[in-house]
């Protein structure tokens, strides 16, 4: 993916000190009829907006992969080639991190049955007026004795799915097919945890009821950008994204990072989100549209930045405890 070419500003952006970083909710994008109206003259996203998008999740995995033990690499390597589902493009770890998307919309269209099984697991939508965790993961579903993480409540969150997977990986009586599954999942979900506006929520559907423009941008969702666009300014494709932030983690970053759970991850994500992605919105316009400035830009590039390399490490760090 090409870097934006009026954003050469932030070509230094990886050079900064990280920025603190928090939150992200919903996964779809809904508008007004006033934003559809808007949206008939502008090129405007109205597609499923997933978390990261696909070059942030191999963002994540490739960083991930970088820190795994060589036996879990290898062990994770050989998992992942067992995938016949043939919903991503290869079967590395990069590539796979994007599975849970791909499952989710792999029948989106017809009968929708994948779709809404698991399409809520991918945010937990903790609102800033009153962030409640319970709530956010409608009441904390638990398992029925003897039932598969993948065949869980449809109305569950991202926090209670990963707890879920990660058991299953590390029990060595799950089933070969429902541990890829995890495995799978897994890679996907702690990215999701990561998103600031997977793990917040504004009345706004995370995000994909404000509609935003930034210089050198097309008018979209500000859950899109938070999904794609600050990623894409991290740099020319996933893989020279990752080794560029790979490079800038420090000894002190990753011991740091490699610790904590699901949950705290995700109140994490939200203060991120509360403080950066919706904290230093401009005032909105008349037509409650949102003009985002050079500095607020340079700020959640940054924050993109530090959100993807703490998934990656987190990630590896998950791995490597569950499958050493």
């Amino acid at each position: 993916m090409a870097t934006h070419p009026s954003i050469l500003a932030t070509a230094q952006l990886v050079a900064l000190p990280f920025a603190r970083v928090a939150g992200c909710a919903a996964s779809f994008c809904w508008m007004r009829p006033a934003r559809v109206a808007a949206c008939a003259t502008l090129i405007c996203w109205t597609g499923p907006a997933h978390a990261w998008g696909d070059e942030g999740h191999e963002v994540i995995g490739l960083i991930a992969a970088h820190y795994l033990e060589p036996a879990v690499r290898s062990r994770v390597d050989s998992m992942l080639a067992a995938d016949r589902t043939g919903l991503t493009s290869g079967t590395q770890i990069d590539q796979e991190a994007t599975w849970a998307d791909k499952y989710r919309d792999s029948d989106r269209t017809t009968t929708k049955a994948r779709y809404e099984a698991t399409r809520q697991w991918h945010f937990v939508d903790l609102e800033l007026t009153g962030p409640d965790l319970r709530a956010a993961c409608f009441g904390e579903p638990l398992l029925p004795p003897g039932t598969d993480a993948s065949r869980g409540a449809a109305r569950d969150c991202v926090v209670d799915k990963v707890d879920e997977f990660t058991a299953e990986l590390r029990s060595a009586t799950t089933a070969a097919q429902e541990r890829l599954e995890a495995l799978q999942f897994l890679l996907h979900f702690v990215g999701d945890v990561h998103q600031p506006l997977h793990a917040s929520d504004d009345h706004d559907q995370g995000g994909n009821k404000k509609i935003v423009t930034a210089p050198g941008s097309a008018p979209n969702t500000l859950h899109h950008y938070w999904d794609t666009e600050f990623v894409a300014r991290l740099g020319a494709g996933e893989t020279a994204i990752a080794q560029r932030l790979t490079a800038r983690i420090t000894t002190a970053q990753r011991t740091q990072w490699s610790s904590g759970s699901a949950a705290e991850w995700a109140q994490e994500s939200f203060e991120v989100a509360r403080t950066h992605a919706y904290g230093q919105l401009p005032p909105a316009s008349p037509a409650d549209h949102y003009n985002l400035s050079d500095r607020y830009v340079l700020d959640a590039t940054s924050v993109t930045a530090e959100q993807l390399s703490k998934a990656g490490v987190r990630l590896a760090y998950l791995l490597n405890q569950a499958l050493r």
